[in-house]
């Protein structure tokens, strides 16, 4: 046996030594491993340079603000208006906690805390030796390394939990960044309220009400052993759902709390012979008091301004707003008033409906509402992310706004008559079905009338409508340049927010403005990191003359028009109504859309009713637009009282076409007056030449 392996290692040998000896003559003529080293110090120097540069761009000086403080809302008055939080806790200073955490804690997370710069040899040299088990296993990532302390907090506050090689040296040179910004004192302060709990719950101050009913300050080592010992695994060892777990740990935690010298063995023993006595006096804090705003903040913050969801939550800014609490609130009122909708379907799913406000002179959104029923943070806002048609709401867009450039005007005679168009004969009808052969244009916008719409748009042309579709901010494509534009026939659909801006041109004298929601963003520190509060230009995309006589026509709209029922009382307000019919569900009066975009001169809401999924048991009826008016009206009269309540300065178009009449029949009446005054003028002149030739001619002159 030892000959046999003798020989091996014999042949081996020989087999390997003159590929040894080759490696030498390369290494010596090329200096190889001369080179190799270059290479590698130089890829070390890199990844070292870049990640001190990740470490110095991190912002952690402002760490400890960003964790101590809460973001804020701020409204349009710049008033508090809630707070955002996920990864937040009741901060409280290191002399509001026991001495009893920080003892158990660092006798089971870090006993070398006091002794470290942020990191442990012993610690990452086992981590490397984890990542080569296991590459030779075929995993990509680590299984553990002896994080301490300041490494676990900024973890949490920085980077993500994925155990990777590339995080952990992300970690570690912002460890030592963190360290050399704070003291150890500030250090695990941070930590203590940072650390996760269980149970939704951040920091040792609400943990200590969530498990024990206390503050954190009146706990005991057996309490704190409790908390320390949750650190590795919250869900595992938190003593509500599982308490002979908790126990266990919390007695390996009292036994290290002996080892590290923080207690006595005689301590140790009595505590653990104690019960964990649980008392659930925690009470969540609820700011998030306006949750489809603060959903469309956040939103803004991520999709425009860079931020991520978790630093807008937890980094303690202060973001200021266009929100309008009392109008918020007073949409939220009329959306949780089920009177004001449809019955429920059969099988009991709500009919949905959204609005959005906003203010014309600026594009601010007041308030908005993005669904009925129970809200899911960051869930789908039907305000601003639905896309449905909409219906009539287009036709002031479409048709007449465009109209009125190219010179028609408010009191124009439109054809109302069947008719087709195109090689694909298409043939728009009234929703009644009733043609009158020729209407004013006021009137034929106020009836919602299909067949003069179409009929106008294809006398401009399609093309100047599509353009002005597009002018007001509404996404279009080419497959929408065709008659059915003139009744909101759109590929992709719009939402609510984005009709709501549209109208703001016909309220702002022809400025139209795009909704946003965030005026500032300041960081905890007090930076501004966003700044929107320079007063918005818009975009004027038609002349003030124009957007007056439009208003005039929608005017109608609500006092004699398809919005009556939705008129609120006391307040002129003009818009349009709109509807979309339902397809394949056997009722000809089935609806799948209803819209209702109103407005005076300072304010605009727009308002979407329908379900979120339309077939032969999901839909609306009354294809006339007029369903949502119950909301809308009331919407409106809880709204408009937090206005300026400013007046527009036009009427009616029906009350100015009366004017105008009577003054053209005044007029003629006028001009028979005078011609006739003239008439006998000229034959009292005429009398009294033949009056005063006969005198003559008999001998009566002087």
């Amino acid at each position: 046996m030892n000959n046999n392996s003798s020989g091996f290692f014999q042949r081996f040998k020989a087999k390997i030594k003159p590929i040894h000896q080759r490696v030498r003559r390369v290494n010596k003529k090329f200096h190889l491993l001369k080179w190799m080293t270059v290479v590698v110090l130089m890829l070390i120097l890199c990844l070292s340079s870049y990640l001190t540069y990740m470490a110095k761009t991190a912002h952690v000086d402002n760490l400890e603000s960003s964790l101590s403080k809460t973001t804020e809302i701020f409204d349009v008055n710049n008033k508090k208006a809630g707070e955002l939080y996920a990864q937040k806790g009741t901060y409280v200073n290191l002399n509001r906690i026991s001495s009893n955490i920080p003892k158990a804690v660092l006798s089971t997370e870090d006993r070398n805390f006091y002794h470290e710069y942020g990191f442990s040899v012993k610690g990452m040299a086992r981590a490397v030796l984890l990542l080569i088990k296991n590459k030779i296993l075929g995993r990509d990532y680590i299984s553990g390394g002896g994080s301490t302390l300041t490494q676990q907090l900024v973890k949490n506050a920085y980077l993500s939990q994925e155990q990777t090689f590339t995080r952990k040296l992300k970690e570690l040179f912002l460890s030592i960044q963190v360290e050399n910004d704070y003291t150890k004192h500030q250090i695990l302060t941070m930590y203590l309220n940072n650390a996760y709990f269980g149970n939704g719950v951040w920091g040792v101050q609400d943990a200590s009400q969530k498990y024990f009913g206390k503050n954190a300050s009146q706990l005991n080592p057996a309490d704190s052993a409790v908390l320390a010992g949750m650190l590795t695994s919250p869900s595992a060892f938190n003593p509500i759902d599982h308490p002979v777990a908790a126990r266990d740990r919390r007695n390996v935690v009292l036994q290290l709390m002996v080892e590290n010298k923080k207690i006595t063995q005689s301590q140790a023993n009595y505590y653990k012979s104690t019960p964990i006595e649980l008392n659930d006096t925690y009470v969540r804090k609820d700011g998030y008091k306006y949750p489809y705003y603060f959903d469309s903040v956040i939103d803004e913050a991520i999709d425009k301004y860079g931020l991520t969801e978790s630093e807008i939550m937890n980094k303690g800014y202060r973001i200021y707003t266009n929100l309008n609490q009392n109008q918020q609130a007073a949409m939220q009122q009329n959306f949780d008033n089920n009177l004001l909708f449809p019955a429920n379907a059969a099988d009991g799913i709500q009919v949905q409906a959204a609005s959005v406000a906003v203010s014309p002179t600026t594009g601010g959104v007041s308030a908005v509402v993005g669904g009925r029923g129970q809200h899911v943070f960051r869930g789908f806002n039907r305000a601003n992310q639905i896309k449905r048609q909409p219906g009539s709401t287009m036709k002031p867009l479409a048709v007449y706004t465009p109209a009125l450039q190219a010179g028609y005007k408010y009191d124009s005679s439109l054809v109302d008559k069947k008719k087709s168009y195109g090689s694909n004969h298409y043939t728009p009808k009234n929703y009644d079905n009733q043609y009158q052969g020729s209407v004013p244009m006021y009137e034929a916008l106020a009836q919602s009338m299909n067949a003069p719409a179409v009929w106008l748009l294809n006398q401009i042309g399609v093309n100047k409508g599509y353009d002005s579709v597009k002018n007001f901010n509404i996404p279009v494509t080419k497959n929408d340049k065709n008659l059915a534009l003139a009744l909101g026939g759109l590929s992709t659909g719009v939402s609510p927010q984005q009709m709501a801006g549209a109208y703001t041109a016909f309220a702002n004298g022809g400025k139209v403005m795009k909704p946003f929601y965030i005026r500032k963003i300041v960081d905890s520190t007090g930076k501004v990191i966003v700044d929107n509060t320079q007063t918005q230009s818009g975009r004027q995309i038609m002349s003030s003359g124009i957007a007056k006589e439009m208003t005039s026509m929608m005017l109608g709209v609500f006092n004699n028009g398809t919005g009556v029922d939705a008129k609120p009382y006391g307040y002129s307000v003009a818009g349009k109504t709109g509807s979309t019919e339902a397809d394949n569900t056997g009722s000809s009066d089935a609806t799948k859309d209803k819209w209702i975009i109103g407005y005076t001169p300072d304010l605009v809401v727009a308002t979407w009713e329908g379900f979120d999924s339309t077939n032969s048991t999901h839909h609306l009826e009354n294809l006339s637009g007029t369903g949502v008016g119950a909301l809308f009206r009331n919407e409106m009269q809880t709204m408009l009282p937090y206005t300026k309540n400013s007046s527009f300065d036009t009427e009616d178009a029906s009350t100015l076409a009366k004017e105008k009449n009577n003054n053209s029949n005044n007029s003629v009446w006028n001009t028979i007056q005078d011609k006739a005054n003239q008439v006998g003028s000229a034959l009292e002149d005429k009398a009294k030449d033949l009056i005063d030739g006969a005198k003559s001619l008999f001998g009566g002159g002087n």
